[in-house]
């Protein structure tokens, strides 16, 4: 009896020790992990943001009437650029479709600070200056654009508003002798690169290029409100700016 006891103690550890092996050479069953699929960043939604930059409108002056009598051929006043700064703000919505191609509709608005001037080369009775000045602008446009995850560049196309202001000064004493103020309306183009900082927040820079064409202006005196002259003035605005933009009303994240 006691050998059979000390038998059996002896094989209970004989496979107290060759029981470890002989799992790890059967193996552990494991499960495969989850391959991660890639997240990107999806454009759609409304968005509103605030920009900034500066900007040149090139402005040329032809006199076609002077104190009523016709000026034929026009008369070549002479051209000047317009610069300085810019600021305002925009409003929009973006749907984006086929995972990387994006549409959206914008508005924007700036308050401007463009002037410029140049010597009148028409033989006044006093030396003259032209001077132009850009108070404000509005953008009407579509986007068509593609995106690269979180990078999206895109071009821009519509109507354009700007308003101006324009005066003739005596040049020696920097009075101003006549004066028109204008609204025009035309079209513009525009492309910019947009790169995704958060979830919802975003910065681009863009630029713009509008074409205004040439309108006649009608100036009056500043003193007695009398026509004095008629100039067709052409007009091209160029603008850059940076913009930063809050995005809601879409996905955040989205699979493929």
């Amino acid at each position: 009896m006691r050998k059979l006891l000390l038998g059996a103690a002896g094989l209970v550890a004989a496979m107290s020790v060759t029981a470890p092996a002989s799992a790890a050479d059967m193996g552990v069953p494991y499960t495969k992990a989850p391959v991660m699929t890639p997240a990107y960043y999806d454009w759609s939604g409304f968005y509103i943001g605030l920009n900034g930059g500066g900007g040149s409108a090139r402005k040329c002056w032809d006199m076609v009437s002077n104190a009523g009598v016709p000026v034929v051929p026009a008369f070549r006043e002479g051209c000047h650029d317009a610069t300085g700064g810019l600021a305002g703000g925009q409003i929009g919505y973006r749907w984006q479709w086929a995972s990387s191609w994006v549409f959206g509709i914008e508005a924007q608005g700036d308050w401007a600070d463009l002037k410029g001037s140049n010597a009148s080369a028409f033989p006044f009775v006093v030396a003259t200056t032209n001077q132009s000045k850009v108070n404000s602008f509005g953008l009407f446009t579509g986007q068509v654009g593609y995106a690269w995850n979180n990078v999206l560049w895109y071009v821009k196309g519509g109507g354009a508003v700007v308003d101006d202001r324009y005066t003739g000064i005596v040049t020696a004493t920097n009075i101003a002798l006549d004066q028109v103020n204008a609204t025009r309306w035309d079209g513009t183009v525009g492309t910019g690169v947009e790169f995704s900082l958060a979830p919802n927040w975003s910065v681009a820079v863009e630029y713009d290029h509008l074409f205004m064409g040439s309108r006649t202006q009608n100036f009056t005196s500043t003193v007695a409100g009398a026509f004095t002259r008629s100039d067709s003035i052409k007009q091209d605005l160029d603008i850059g700016t940076v913009r930063v933009n809050y995005r809601w009303g879409g996905p955040v994240i989205a699979k493929y």
